[in-house]
């Protein structure tokens, strides 16, 4: 009894490792799926044997046998139709007031919203680069930070490739940091202007702080709030792929679990299984948890992008801590949201490189060769270290009282921008989106000097991470 209990205990974990390999090798969702319940079927129905004593009465081995076989196809029956059956997905985000769309010549289509003054006293935009990746908030930040408009400012908002209401991959190989960076890049192209105000959140500082490696001669003033690290760990604001396993009711699901699984192995294979609206709304389900006692939590807003939080990217190598980064670049797999495989990076892969982006007629922008590193070969740019020492526009690095990021990261960031400051901002609900620090945010855009934090640890009253 203890033995066949033994047994069938393990039969999800051999389907599922059954089904991670036949993903690995290249097979489809629908070998891989067959498989994988093949495999569990079969290792259920040891321990079933196992676990029922064979009779001596050859009516009591019938009766065995009819019991077996039952339990046997029930249970098989009802993991096959959960783990094939896609959830009733919630409809998408709907249109926003003011939305509109670029139409990038890197390929991207991207949804954003311009919030104009009614005089432009100050010739450089800003341009809001929301966190995650993949968690956009198109109509709350546009709220936000439309309102340094006052201050003469063009303001765009926009949800970055593969996020909120812009346009998914087919591919999902061509999402990544460096497709990042050339869509931003394109941006300021598009909106013609010399030099960009850059306000980041979270993974968005991460963009930014690459742009401003590429594109040093580009950017007039960054602000980075609550910045994710170069080398991001799991934090709070990046859900483990183990919670992914959970359904709607918070118990193990089938399908979340296979799900879970390819998204560590071969997050190509999870998103041909899954697709983008089921992992978009698998995100959502994740983010929507209680606030923490002592710090208020900014509630879900749709605008989700599944796929490019849930596989990760990891940041450009030379931006990491630590003498083996850029040993590493090349063979990383680790991301924001857990160990996952590239699987283009792979040695003998049988899936081709992602297509070139198609051409639009407008002139192409060009994206700079870089190394594949982390889940499905999200693009990682080797951006020089000397090129962020070396960065001249002034930079301001905030911290609320209470915001995700661990205070760890502003030392980070100041280690490769040495001529950054520090402000520190506060209590304030929801956090990042205070009249303090919009405050802040606009005396230093127009200004450029704030009431710098000096202290290399955490002020009195702080309870963030």
């Amino acid at each position: 009894m203890v033995v066949g209990g033994l047994v069938m205990g393990l039969a999800p974990v051999a389907g599922l490792a059954a089904l991670a390999g036949m993903a690995l090798v290249g097979a489809g969702p629908q070998v891989f799926v067959v498989v994988g319940l093949a495999v569990f079927g079969a290792v259920l129905f040891l321990g079933l044997l196992l676990c029922v004593p064979r009779p001596r009465p050859a009516w009591g081995r019938w009766v065995r046998a009819v019991a077996v076989l039952g339990v046997e196809a029930a249970v098989v029956w009802q993991v096959g139709a959960a783990t094939l059956s896609p959830p009733v997905l919630p409809p998408g985000p709907g249109k926003v007031a003011g939305q509109r769309e670029w139409r990038l010549p890197t390929g991207s289509r991207l949804a954003y919203v311009r919030i104009v003054p009614e005089r432009v006293t100050r010739p450089e935009p800003v341009i809001f680069l929301h966190g995650g990746p993949g968690v956009a908030d198109l109509e709350g930040d546009a709220e936000f930070y439309g309102r340094l408009a006052s201050a003469g400012f063009q303001v765009y908002v926009y949800d970055q490739l593969g996020a909120g209401r812009s346009a998914r991959l087919p591919d999902p190989r061509g999402y990544g940091l460096a497709r990042d960076v050339a869509d931003l890049e394109a941006i300021r192209r598009t909106v013609r202007a010399e030099r960009l105000n850059l306000v980041a959140r979270d993974y968005g500082a991460q963009l930014a702080a690459a742009y401003l490696a590429a594109h040093p001669d580009r950017v007039a003033r960054t602000v980075l709030y609550a910045p994710a690290g170069l080398a991001p760990a799991r934090t709070p604001a990046r859900p483990a792929l183990s919670a992914v396993a959970l359904g709607a009711g918070g118990l193990p699901h089938p399908r979340a679990l296979a799900v879970a699984t390819l998204l560590r192995v071969d997050p190509v294979s999870a998103h041909a299984f899954a697709g983008d609206r089921e992992l978009d709304a698998r995100l959502a389900l994740l983010l929507r948890h209680p606030p923490e006692p002592t710090c208020p939590a900014s509630g879900p807003a749709p605008g989700y992008g599944g796929y490019v939080a849930l596989a990760g990217r990891p940041a450009p190598a030379s931006l990491r801590t630590g003498s083996a980064a850029l040993a590493a670049s090349a063979f990383s797999r680790t991301g924001s949201a857990g160990a996952t495989g590239s699987a283009s990076s792979r040695a003998g892969s049988a899936r081709p490189a992602a297509p070139a982006p198609p051409h639009t007629g407008a002139a192409r922008v060009a994206t700079p060769a870089l190394p594949h590193t982390g889940s499905a070969g999200l693009a990682a740019s080797a951006f020089s270290r000397a090129g962020l020492a070396g960065v001249v526009a002034p930079v301001l690095v905030v911290k609320g009282a209470c915001d995700a990021e661990r205070w760890a990261e502003v030392a980070a960031f100041r280690r490769v921008l040495p001529h950054a400051r520090l402000a520190y901002v506060g209590d304030g609900v929801p956090p990042g989106r205070t009249d303090a620090y919009l405050e802040v945010l606009r005396t230093f855009l127009t200004e450029g000097q704030v009431n710098a934090y000096e202290g290399d640890g955490p002020p009195p009253g702080y309870r963030g991470p």
